[in-house]
């Protein structure tokens, strides 16, 4: 049986380079053979802030959240693969991607059981860095990227199978206009070559 993946895409733009990598993702997961559940953060809307409702209850692991939330477990545990497309800004994922690990991947679902319930599914975090690879290795970024990503969200919640990948170089200001158009098909070939891990599986 073909896979199904629930492709997050975290960018308000949709013209965005961010966007471009999700739309080839979507096409290439498409192409595999296997469906693809879209969650466009921006476009669906997203609040991804915590308010009571959605808090932990560390006394009540069955806690019922917010009906939106609960849609969004829904969608979660429907995917075999999870495949999520953001930038990195500031050293950490935007807001919105951020809020919603903290309102969705919550206790009693994503965590707090003796058997983890996202366990058996595969993710890839698939991050677009505007420096360099060599000026973000000099600052360390990518282990921390990896190690707050893969290590404290993803295998945090019992899902060993996952690896956080990066395309390097994405800021385009500095590219000559005539340039960008082949420095896009650069990134989205790095892109493509990122995403052939998880379909080659």
């Amino acid at each position: 049986m073909a896979p199904h993946t629930l492709l997050v895409h975290a960018h308000p733009r949709s013209d965005s380079l961010t966007a471009q990598v999700a739309d080839l993702a979507h096409a290439r997961l498409k192409d595999a053979g296997g469906t693809v559940d879209v969650l466009d953060l921006y476009a669906e809307g997203f609040d991804p802030v915590l308010r009571p409702a959605d808090e932990p209850d560390w006394e009540d692991r069955e806690k019922r959240y917010s009906p939106e939330v609960h849609a969004h477990m829904d969608r979660i545990l429907a995917a075999d693969d999870i495949v999520i497309v953001f930038p990195v800004w500031w050293m950490a994922p935007p807001a919105v991607l951020k809020g919603w690990i903290d309102r969705v991947w919550n206790y009693g679902f994503a965590y707090g059981r003796s058997k983890p319930r996202l366990a058996a599914k595969r993710m890839l975090w698939l991050a677009l860095m505007g420096q360099s690879a060599q000026e973000i290795e000099a600052l360390g970024l990518s282990a921390v990227v990896d190690t707050q990503l893969r290590l404290g969200v993803s295998e945090y919640c019992g899902i060993e199978d996952a690896s956080v990948r990066i395309v390097y170089g994405t800021e385009l200001s500095g590219v000559p206009k005539d340039r960008r158009p082949e420095r896009v098909r650069a990134l989205l070939a790095e892109a493509d070559a990122a995403l052939e891990g998880v379909l080659s599986r």
